[in-house]
């Protein structure tokens, strides 16, 4: 335990002299500080420094919950793991990335820096069932480099069904946890510059958005592509030259076609870790990644959760 709070003071991501306080948005530098905490968990006890995270998702949930007068929180349910269609045939990432770079012939759709995503997150305590919330981000930047962040909690009756207009107006109810404008600013540091369209250069951005002075493994190289998708919806071209690294990646392999939460169509590529295994959605033809599941690989007991119980799901949108 004194490990993992001396972690968590180092990083600090709330810090009492900041533009927020432990109630409100973080701003980037305590976003990049809360993501370097969550890589840099230790290895001795994984679920506590991990569990950090979703219960800030709780904590916002309740807070907005409180403050609307609802005192009663909705029922939430955990979404089933997505299953790879039993007749598909698996494409394979080297196939896929050589349509992804014909797709990318006339440069359409352009890079555009901000993202519209949906994600769950389980939250896990040691005496209450594990849980998920889902939820719906969108970021919008304007010219003078301010931005705009909505964050709505998804209507657990319909999991997976957006809620948010591609300007981040409500097309369906949801109850809106946060919405929050950021004076300009900017950044050269990954993932805020811009994504290179070169695979190596593409490599190195991720390496540095990993925060890592070494090369990345599978599963740190995924994380990183989240970070990047977090930041940046990709153009074609940016996501032909992230299909083609990772044709180039081991342990990646193809399972064959999946329907997202979304209703949308695409090749699984699939990561088996320490104790999770990756699933990688990505769209048959244009290359672009639609979505990143990680379920358990076994049981924990002690937390109610089952192999092949979803442990996160993002779904990212244009």
């Amino acid at each position: 335990m004194a490990d993992e709070l001396e972690l968590l003071r180092r990083a600090n991501p709330v810090p009492v002299d900041g533009p927020h306080f432990g109630d409100g948005p973080l701003d980037h530098h305590a976003e990049r500080q809360l993501d370097r905490l969550m890589r840099e968990r230790p290895s001795r006890r994984p679920r506590l420094v991990w569990g950090l995270a979703a219960a800030a998702v709780v904590a916002a949930l309740v807070s907005a919950l409180l403050f609307t007068g609802q005192t009663t929180a909705p029922a939430v349910a955990a979404p089933r793991p997505l299953l790879v269609q039993a007749d598909s045939t698996p494409v394979s990432l080297k196939t896929l990335a050589e349509r992804a770079q014909a797709a990318a012939a006339d440069g359409a759709p352009k890079l555009r820096r901000g993202t519209h995503v949906q994600s769950w997150s389980m939250g896990m305590s040691d005496d209450k069932p594990p849980i998920t919330l889902p939820e719906e981000r969108i970021v919008r930047w304007n010219a003078d480099d301010s931005h705009t962040e909505i964050v709505v909690a998804t209507d657990p009756r319909h999991p997976g069904r957006p809620v948010l207009g591609g300007e981040g107006e409500l097309v369906e109810d949801g109850h809106v946890l946060s919405r929050q404008t950021y004076p300009p600013s900017w950044s050269d540091a990954p993932p805020q510059s811009p994504p290179p369209t070169d695979v190596a250069r593409l490599r190195a951005y991720l390496q540095e958005a990993g925060y890592s002075k070494t090369a990345l493994n599978t599963g740190e190289l995924l994380d990183a592509v989240a970070s990047l998708l977090g930041t940046w919806t990709l153009g074609a071209r940016e996501s032909a030259t992230l299909a083609r690294l990772l044709a180039d990646t081991e342990g990646l392999r193809p399972v064959g076609q999946v329907t997202d939460r979304l209703g949308r169509r695409g090749q699984a590529y699939v990561y088996d870790g320490s104790g999770a295994r990756r699933m990688l959605i990505m769209d048959s033809v244009t290359g672009a990644v639609l979505g990143l599941e990680t379920t358990f690989t076994k049981a924990e007991p002690e937390y109610g959760v089952k192999a092949g119980d979803v442990m996160s799901y993002s779904a990212w949108m244009r």
